[in-house]
């Protein structure tokens, strides 16, 4: 499908939310939920490009929130040493869509786990809220901490609105953690195409004089978040993304505390800047976070 025809889509919804947004201001349980719909954009079934694990990834279940489970990636790298990083992806698209990215992390010599939340892919539960998405996070953050004990070698990745995810939980994470910055529970922070506040993404592309980030119930507001993650943060852009202007990135780039680093990858779109930026990409989390990764 075109990137047109998919940039038509996104406005649309973009212009639909805003309306939904308009009226749920009344208090209207059917319309908050029809609001989270076009949040998450959920896909059903498995993407079109899928054909199947590689081998060496196991399919597990995480538990979270009772007796619910989601369905996760665990994807070990040859060196048992590795760092492990918690894969956090974004709205539309499970697991199934997102190999891709996946299997960039583990060429990198990531150990991956990815974690589908719950209302995607196989992972059973209700359409996915803000709040679900930040207790899956958790739960998946819990199972790498067994996976991959030290601490000095787990980090969390998140692409799109799976940023906004991995901002959450690092904040979250450096607020639990009573040495503050001598004993950090995870050891860096990488952020993908991701945005300031879910209401900054709907005004930039819904022009209107109503003030539609006041009456979003999901606000992802990670430009408040990211300056107390206290772990080292590495925030990536294509300079060509039409859904989300890299200038969302550059801003949480001024709003984080150092050390962080900003990587611009030129003419990359939403989806491809770890692709198009390999060699960059490699580079900066080497720099940043004094990993040797493969090549």
């Amino acid at each position: 499908m075109s990137t047109f025809v998919h940039r038509r889509r996104w406005i649309r919804a973009a212009l639909i939310v805003a309306t939904v947004t308009l009226l749920s201001a009344g208090g209207c349980a059917e319309l908050a939920q029809k609001e989270r719909e076009l949040v998450f954009r959920v896909e059903p079934g498995t993407a079109s490009w899928y054909s199947g694990l590689p081998s060496g990834v196991r399919e597990i279940e995480i538990p979270v929130a009772g007796k619910q489970h989601m369905d996760a990636w665990w994807w070990p790298a040859p060196d048992a040493n590795a760092p492990a990083v918690l894969y956090l992806h974004g709205s539309r698209w499970n697991l199934t869509g997102q190999l891709f990215r996946i299997a960039q992390l583990h060429d990198f010599g990531f150990s991956v786990l990815a974690i589908d939340y719950r209302g995607f892919g196989k992972s059973k539960g209700e359409l996915p809220s803000e709040e679900t998405v930040y207790e899956d996070a958790q739960a998946a953050w819990k199972r790498l901490s067994e996976l991959q004990p030290d601490a000095a070698r787990r980090y969390i990745y998140g692409h799109s609105l799976g940023g906004a995810v991995a901002v959450d939980l690092a904040h979250r994470l450096a607020g639990e953690d009573a040495n503050g910055l001598d004993n950090p529970k995870a050891a860096g922070l990488i952020v993908e195409s991701s945005f300031t506040t879910l209401g900054d993404v709907a005004e930039a592309v819904v022009k209107t004089r109503w003030p539609i980030r006041w009456l979003l119930s999901q606000k992802f507001d990670s430009v408040e978040k990211i300056a107390g993650v206290h772990v080292p943060v590495l925030l990536v852009h294509g300079t060509g993304d039409r859904y989300v202007p890299a200038r969302f990135s550059e801003a949480l780039y001024a709003a984080a505390s150092a050390p962080k680093k900003l990587l611009l990858v030129e003419g990359a779109t939403h989806n491809n800047s770890m692709r198009r930026g390999t060699d960059e990409y490699r580079t900066a989390l080497s720099e940043l976070f004094g990993l040797t990764l493969k090549r």
